[in-house]
């Protein structure tokens, strides 16, 4: 079992980068992957959902990335001598016949294009393109392992509340079986006491036992009770499961609810209904601790 809360961190380096990765995650319905990181990772980041995905299921997954060049980063300038070509002409020409000189200031016009980034940019050499692809692969598997131990760890403390939640809530089971057939007992003799008193001795067995047969019908919650046993069985199995069951546990706490929702409407007794009461409230902690499991 595995919680969707987890943390992981992980840092790697080569010749030319150091990479720092963050990975965190929460709760979520399904899984949901956020990418914070320079625009150099961006051609990286369809790898980066594919390998998230094969390892996490459900959550929202936050990853930071840093990127650091080392040795200053290597870099080039790129100069754009056709867009500079294309300018002197036109201002020598402008020159020429606008102000009647036959010379232009080459110097000065060149210490002015310097500085802008239509004619001259420095860009980041891409001759260790693979490298850097390897080393955000690297990283990015190394840190995944590093959260997908956090959820691990995080899912068996999880574990073990939902152990003693369910065991909790099957003496809460047991303990309704039994009052049940006291109680169906105790509202035999009763009913029938009463029926003497109103009828007399001369009382029809069998319409008694018809009559009673009737109401306690109406009660009946023998069959709700067998289906809380048997989903507290499978409750049981799901917890020791390392495939995501956080959906199948959510849906199984919903029939659960709903048999207990059932025995609370059928029956009077204010004993069912405290222990109806103590049922629901151990069902809520387990349904919102399940809120958490992948």
């Amino acid at each position: 079992m595995k919680s969707m809360t987890g943390f992981g961190k992980c840092i790697k380096e080569n010749e030319w980068f150091q990479l720092d990765v963050e990975i965190k995650s929460v709760n979520h319905r399904y899984l949901d992957i956020q990418l914070r990181m320079p625009r150099e990772l961006n051609v990286y980041e369809s790898m980066m959902r594919t390998r998230i995905k094969e390892t996490l299921q459900r959550g929202r997954v936050e990853l930071f990335f840093k990127l650091t060049a080392k040795n200053g980063g290597a870099k080039e300038v790129v100069v754009r001598w056709d867009l500079i070509d294309q300018l002197i002409q036109k201002l020598q020409s402008g020159v020429s016949e606008r102000y009647n000189q036959t010379t232009l200031s080459i110097d000065g016009l060149l210490q002015q294009i310097i500085g802008n980034e239509e004619y001259v940019e420095i860009q980041e050499e891409t001759k260790e393109d693979s490298l850097l692809e390897l080393l955000v692969k690297e990283t990015l598997v190394a840190s995944l392992h590093s959260i997908e131990q956090s959820r691990i760890q995080e899912g068996q403390m999880i574990q073990t509340v939902l152990e003693n939640y369910r065991q909790d809530f099957s003496k809460l089971v047991e303990e309704l079986n039994g009052f049940v057939a006291v109680y169906e007992t105790d509202y035999r003799e009763k009913f029938e006491t009463k029926l003497k008193d109103y009828l007399g001795e001369t009382l029809d067995e069998s319409r008694l036992l018809t009559e009673m047969v009737l109401l306690l019908e109406r009660g009946d919650i023998h069959e709700e009770i067998d289906r809380l046993m048997i989903h507290l069985e499978k409750l049981g199995m799901l917890l020791q499961q390392t495939e995501p069951v956080g959906r199948e546990l959510d849906f199984l706490i919903q029939e659960m609810n709903r048999e207990v929702n059932t025995i609370g409407s059928k029956s009077s007794p204010i004993e069912i209904k405290n222990l109806v009461v103590q049922m629901k409230t151990v069902l809520e902690k387990i349904r919102e601790q399940v809120q958490n499991i992948e």
